[in-house]
């Protein structure tokens, strides 16, 4: 059995290689695919149809266990911090940087999606043949649209009047608020009352990430199902174009990722900390070489602790507190990453989102980034309330899990990148003393 990487940084638990083996599904899917479509022969045409209940079935699985999860893994992380008052000025401070670099990472998402996505080479027609391979019509996915709440109603809506309901409605945006309320409200509880609440949740989470695991063991045959099937309906020219498409995102992303680096990120550390770009960047390119080339966060956390203690001069009390947190709630690049993803699979499904859309799909992202819990791919996987708060069809999740190794390395370093300039920043507002060699 392979080895396995528990990853809080970018939120996974993968086997060694599982990355490599939903790559192989993509390229048979696509394979199989273009055969059928070039060759026209019944025979594979009626393969590709008979794969469609494996890629359905696959959906079926990984939709199941999302509600329960998000609901355990985000109850466990907020309620886990204890009352606030008591985390203190450090933790207050540690929260309210991430929690604003998420944002800022979402709204840069939006931007760089809004210029780089349109030059995707995807037209009405396509767009309409896609949203009948996602068994997801043009009128189903107009209604859905149509629901979008929007002003007073939006923030009404926040607030379910019975959050049961609105679980068994698949609706996550309102559940996901309540479990928050509800779990600041237990972090103010007494310890042992807390503990058990907390146990309970842990416990729950940690099931649920064991049948994601087996469930992930079938996304290679679930993608080279969904990919083979969908493209067998398709042109050659479609699925050139389906390509291109796919380039242009991955593009958008690394760029969106370069810009909150250099837009955010550096600016922050030279006007907080007065630590110039150069000389930051040498402290921690070791870190970053090792989030990008193992896409772990934990096993880029020593070389971080180092970095921190001895380049970046910040002391243990903070370096200590801020990067494993950070290894929980640092996820600036897979916030930005999901906010390009959601405005990628809106176009190529044809779903119009508006200003109300990307607020509301921009708010899920949000909620969903004060904690993930740790299983494979979750910077896909915690789409889900994106997805169904903006009428996206799920089988998108499917075309990103199948190249998600190269946006994931890019990701990794960003949050990697994140986390350490919430150290250098908060070491400089907590200790005056502090002065990091120029």
């Amino acid at each position: 059995m392979a080895p396995v990487i528990i990853v809080p940084g970018n939120n996974t638990v993968r086997s060694i290689g599982s990355h490599v083996w939903m790559a192989l599904g993509l390229v048979a899917g696509l394979g199989l695919g273009l055969a059928a479509v070039w060759t026209r022969s019944p025979v594979l045409l009626a393969a590709t149809r008979s794969l469609r209940p494996l890629g359905t079935l696959f959906l079926n699985l990984l939709s199941m266990v999302v509600i329960p999860l998000v609901a355990t893994a985000l109850f466990a992380g907020v309620a886990g911090l204890g009352d606030l008052r008591r985390v203190g000025r450090l933790g207050i401070r540690t929260l309210a940087f991430f929690w604003a670099m998420s944002l800022a990472a979402i709204l840069i998402g939006f931007v760089v999606a809004a210029l780089l996505l349109p030059l995707a080479p995807i037209t009405a027609d396509q767009q309409a043949a896609l949203r009948v391979a996602a068994a997801a019509d043009t009128g189903a996915v107009r209604h859905a649209a149509e629901q979008i709440p929007t002003g007073a109603r939006f923030i009404v809506e926040l607030i379910p009047s019975n959050p049961v309901r609105a679980a068994v409605d698949g609706n996550l945006l309102p559940l996901i608020v309540f479990i928050t309320i509800f779990a600041v409200a237990a972090a103010a509880l007494p310890d042992e009352k807390r503990h058990a609440l907390t146990d309970l949740a842990d416990a729950a989470t940690q099931a649920l990430i064991r049948i994601v695991r087996w469930v992930l063991l079938l996304a290679p045959i679930g993608i080279f199902a969904i990919v083979a099937s969908a493209l067998s309906q398709f042109d050659v020219k479609f699925i050139v174009d389906l390509i291109r498409a796919v380039a242009v995102f991955i593009i958008a992303v690394i760029a969106g990722l370069a810009a909150l680096i250099a837009v955010v990120l550096l600016p922050v550390v030279a006007l907080v900390a007065r630590l110039g770009p150069g000389r930051y960047l040498r402290a921690i390119r070791a870190s970053l070489l090792m989030a990008f080339s193992t896409t772990s966060s934990l096993a880029t956390l020593p070389v971080m602790l180092e970095a921190a203690e001895s380049d970046l001069e910040i002391s243990r009390t903070v370096a200590s507190f801020v990067l494993p947190l950070g290894a929980s709630v640092g996820r600036v690049g897979s916030a930005l990453f999901q906010a390009v993803a959601v405005m990628f699979v809106a176009r190529l499904y044809g779903v119009p989102l508006g200003l109300a859309g990307m607020f509301q799909a921009g708010a899920a992202v949000f909620l969903a980034s004060l904690t993930v819990a740790s299983v494979p791919s979750a910077s896909i996987v915690s789409l889900v309330p994106a997805f169904t708060a903006t009428g996206l069809p799920l089988t998108g999740l499917q075309l990103l899990l199948g190249f998600d190794r190269i946006p994931d390395m890019f990701r990794t370093m960003t949050n990697v990148f994140g986390t350490l300039t919430a150290a250098t920043v908060v070491a400089a507002v907590e200790e005056p003393a502090y002065t990091p060699h120029a």
